[in-house]
């Protein structure tokens, strides 16, 4: 299937716009509160596995370098140099493509640049990052379904559509600009339907920072006018519920354009063979819904518009990722 590019989105409403992976970040990097070595002594490693994220950040910056001393079970603050030493000792022991670099998107650039550097000196270039675990899927498996490895969507089309389907997104954590979009179209009346193994609470209700009412009344606004929890640990739900959707379509009768599908795309009948041999047993098995409910949504779901009116399918998942990838 062919597809164009669209180009980034141009218009930028606040500069005041964050998600909650920044905000917690930002927060834990500008606490004054520190991990001291006498806080290290009196703790075991053991009763800090123990702790959520959330304490162990509440506890403050590191100050030292540390190793881990067995006898004790403690972490122990030792010299700049000593650590240096012993990470030089490693690495020499080591051919260099036997080393990843892991790298965070988290990181400056200042840091990332002379990250890489060090590497490609040791003499490789194994920057494995949060991208290949996230996207590398992605970008191989979309280009065989839809045609191109990205999303074939503009914001712009947000302002056009009567009919948003989430798949597994998580905007509130991940997304920040999206949640505007979404308060918009919610307060616009536009149906937003979302499939996910969690309560991800932005979808539920959100309050705009930019919106004064709603900061000083401490209100929200409801996101998902219906939430479908589907199946947890299942791979390939998101698949499925496609299909499910595309079968309902494909019932209600005359809803194929024969003349777009013969000039812009490949392999249709052999997509359709595969669509038709699904069964709903299987759906229902992998997506952790019933027919009811797939067929249900159906019915919420506006007939199909003029092409000013898309419907959006906004999804990170609806390739199949290998079972290596979580």
């Amino acid at each position: 299937m062919t597809a164009r590019l669209r180009p980034p989105d141009k218009e930028h409403k606040s500069t005041f716009q964050f998600c909650e992976n920044g905000a917690k970040a930002v927060t834990w990097e500008a606490t004054t509160k520190r991990v001291t070595p006498a806080f290290l002594a009196a703790n075991t490693v053991s009763s800090l596995l123990a702790k959520s994220d959330f304490e162990l950040e509440g506890y403050g910056r590191l100050t030292h370098p540390l190793v881990y001393d067995r006898d004790s079970d403690t972490l122990r603050p030792v010299a700049w140099e000593q650590a240096f030493a012993r990470i030089g000792e490693i690495l020499r022991g080591l051919q260099p493509d036997e080393v990843e670099f892991y790298t965070s998107g988290r990181a400056s650039n200042e840091a990332a640049w002379l990250f890489q550097l060090f590497a490609r000196e040791y003499g490789t270039n194994n920057f494995p990052d949060c991208s290949n675990m996230c996207h590398e899927s992605t970008s191989v498996g979309l280009p065989q379904s839809i045609g191109i490895g990205k999303g074939t969507v503009s914001l712009d089309d947000f302002d056009q559509t009567e009919l948003v389907i989430s798949i597994g997104h998580n905007p509130g954590t991940n997304h920040p600009r999206m949640m505007g979009t979404l308060h918009e179209l919610s307060r616009r009346g536009v149906p937003i339907i979302v499939f996910n193994p969690l309560r991800e609470r932005a979808l539920e209700r959100f309050a705009d920072p930019q919106n004064v009412m709603e900061m000083a009344t401490r209100r929200s606004t409801p996101i998902a006018s219906t939430y479908y929890r589907t199946g947890r640990r299942r791979r390939g739900g998101a698949e499925r519920i496609a299909k499910a959707l595309l079968q309902l379509e494909e019932e209600q009768g005359n809803v194929l354009d024969h003349a777009f599908i013969a000039q812009h795309t490949q392999g249709f009948t052999a997509f359709a063979d595969d669509l038709h041999a699904t069964r709903w047993q299987d759906i229902e098995q992998e997506s952790g819904l019933t027919r009811e409910s797939l067929t249900q949504l159906r019915r919420l779901t506006p007939n199909p518009g003029p092409p000013s009116s898309p419907t959006v399918w906004a999804s990170p998942s609806i390739t199949k990722a290998p079972p290596t990838c979580v």
